[in-house]
């Protein structure tokens, strides 16, 4: 996936160095690199989040553990 946005960046980067002037290219770096490319990334990369976001955090899974382990090791 980032290979894809590295390349896009590259091509954009090149139009925006040939524009005829300050403008243009900012306009060119702005609408063709910029917004796309944050599209691209927060698209592409929600799976990725999705995941992050339902894997619990490590300390509430100890503290779950130890507190259901404690009656078992009692016997």
């Amino acid at each position: 996936m980032y290979i894809v946005a590295i390349g896009w960046a590259y091509v954009i980067l090149m139009m925006a160095i040939t524009a005829s002037s300050i403008g243009k290219a900012l306009a060119i770096l702005i609408f063709l690199g910029v917004l796309p490319l944050a599209l691209f990334v927060y698209t592409f990369d929600r799976p990725s989040r999705r995941r992050r976001r339902s894997v619990p955090v490590v300390e509430e899974v100890a503290d779950q553990r130890d507190g259901s382990d404690t009656q078992s090791d009692q016997h």
